[in-house]
């Protein structure tokens, strides 16, 4: 079920930091009063779905702030993590929107989260009187099925250590605290199952590889915290593997 009501809190589109870096960012100022007043925002817990898989696409979803997952369940029907998190200023559900389909996957809150609603013949309205947004839409679609194709590459050629390291670098980008020491202190936003799932590999493979980490040195695992005493230890993982 979708849910687009709950309507606090009141976030504004001419206050949102996120908007110039966003696809909304080629909208008039009218048409910014214009998509200000038909939006509908709430707080999502961490665990919730913004939509399920196979739900009709009513309109589109703008992340305000959190961190939202792409969960899709596979042939035997387990739920596994695609390799997409929207983070602030992602947009959700433009593609199935465009292609007049239902969600092929579901969105789930893994951290708390401020998310937007605008309800389809808002956004159609809006793209009619401004095809630039169009144009936006297509561009975030492209760029995202290029970088679909550099992740299977990934799959492909590097090992799981390094799939792995690749996943902590891009964590630890947004969500790593600098320590006095020098060392970096992670939490972790998703579960090892999750984190598995976004690496293409089995939940025990990546154990194994973390108490390898672990024994040598290189990061020290306890739930969902991460210590990395040296981050420059940990990059030359990713060298190591491309110069091999």
């Amino acid at each position: 079920m979708v849910k687009e009501k709950n309507t606090e809190p009141r976030v504004s589109c001419f206050t949102c930091q996120m908007r110039n870096h966003s696809e909304w960012s080629v909208l008039t100022l009218r048409e910014l009063e214009f998509l200000d007043s038909k939006k509908v925002c709430r707080q999502y817990a961490r665990g919730e779905f913004v939509f399920h898989e196979g739900d009709p696409c009513r309109g589109i979803y703008c992340v305000e702030r959190g961190l939202v997952g792409i969960r899709k369940a596979d042939a035997e029907g387990n739920s596994v993590l695609l390799g997409q998190l929207a983070e602030s200023g992602s947009t959700l559900g433009y593609r199935p929107l465009l292609a007049g389909e239902n969600h092929r996957a579901g969105a789930e809150v893994l951290k708390e989260s401020t998310i937007c609603f605008i309800d389809k013949s808002s956004v159609w309205e809006l793209i009619g009187h401004n095809p630039n947004l169009g144009v936006q839409f297509l561009r975030v679609a492209s760029k995202a099925l290029g970088e679909a194709e550099e992740e299977i590459l990934k799959l492909i050629t590097l090992d799981l250590r390094t799939r792995l390291v690749h996943l902590l670098l891009i964590f630890i980008k947004h969500y790593g605290t600098i320590l006095e020491s020098g060392a970096v202190m992670l939490e972790l936003p998703l579960s090892r199952p999750d984190m598995a799932a976004m690496v293409g590999a089995r939940p025990e493979s990546v154990s194994r590889i973390i108490r390898k980490m672990e024994n040598d040195g290189v990061a020290v695992f306890s739930g969902r915290m991460v210590n990395i005493p040296e981050i420059e230890r940990l990059r030359r993982e990713i060298w190591r593997d491309h110069h091999i």
